[in-house]
């Protein structure tokens, strides 16, 4: 089942965005991460965040800023099962167009939300990785 995010649930939430940037991005030193770990516990609190839930355990979540997805994180024992898809289709149904920035070396993640209809609208360097990215789009 997809709900909001609860207060309770910012550890698992938590643990579910550092263990998924660290296996997504190899290519980004875990430092990085750990270094903003404070910064995004934060910002979850001014993010609309939905998690996947079932029987009590989160297996994944997905946080918006405005129209734009700052995540979408699944744990890695559960990839595979649609709770991307699921987490995706529920943000969709809430919005008319979003767009969100992903690594260019994230492949698996690119090729996803191509499958899933968006477009890469832009490249840019991010400047605090020296990372490519693409921002990508998506309208109905």
């Amino acid at each position: 089942m997809i709900r909001e995010f609860k207060i309770s649930d910012t550890e698992r939430v938590m643990q579910l965005w550092l263990l998924g940037n660290e296996d997504a991005h190899y290519f980004i030193p875990k430092e990085y991460w750990l270094s903003h770990y404070s910064e995004v516990q934060e910002a979850l609190l001014q993010a609309e965040v939905f998690v996947y839930d079932k029987d009590g355990e989160i297996l994944g979540f997905a946080g918006m800023i405005k129209e734009h997805i700052a995540g979408i994180f699944v744990d890695k024992n559960c990839r595979s099962r649609k709770i991307g898809n699921l987490l995706l289709n529920y943000i969709k149904e809430r919005y008319n167009a979003i767009s969100l920035n992903v690594y260019q070396k994230n492949k698996r993640a690119v090729a996803f939300y191509n499958k899933e209809g968006f477009s890469v609208f832009s490249e840019s360097v991010d400047e605090n990785t020296g990372e490519k990215e693409y921002t990508m789009f998506w309208k109905k």
